[in-house]
């Protein structure tokens, strides 16, 4: 039947493709993190669209309605407000989330080093 040195090999053999099927299989999903630069990136480009989409309707309505730029003002403003509130709501975000991960001063207590 099988030589005991042959039985032997083909076990090795198994064993080799099981870790090179293991080493090109997908990782586990990790939490992104972002850098303090990106964080910031995303709260000056929330209030740039704010302003930007205010700018837009105010200027279309005085473009149809043939008005002084009173619309283009109000709704500027208006841009301006939303899109502070949503950068403010994305620096609560942000610091909720620095709240709850641990720093490394609070990992090394609580193992005991």
């Amino acid at each position: 039947m099988t030589d005991p040195d042959t039985a032997e090999r083909l076990a090795q053999l198994e064993a080799r493709i099981e870790k090179l099927k293991s080493k090109d299989a997908p990782k586990p999903h990790q939490d992104e993190h972002y850098s303090q630069a990106q964080q910031a990136w995303r709260m000056v480009i929330e209030l740039v669209v704010g302003l930007l989409i205010g700018f837009g309707i105010g200027y279309g309505l005085d473009y149809l309605l043939g008005t002084i730029p009173i619309f283009l003002v109000l709704f500027t403003l208006l841009g301006l407000a939303a899109g502070i509130k949503t950068m403010m709501r994305s620096a609560q975000e942000i610091q909720r989330g620095n709240e709850n991960a641990p720093t490394g001063a609070e990992e090394r207590t609580e193992h005991g080093n």
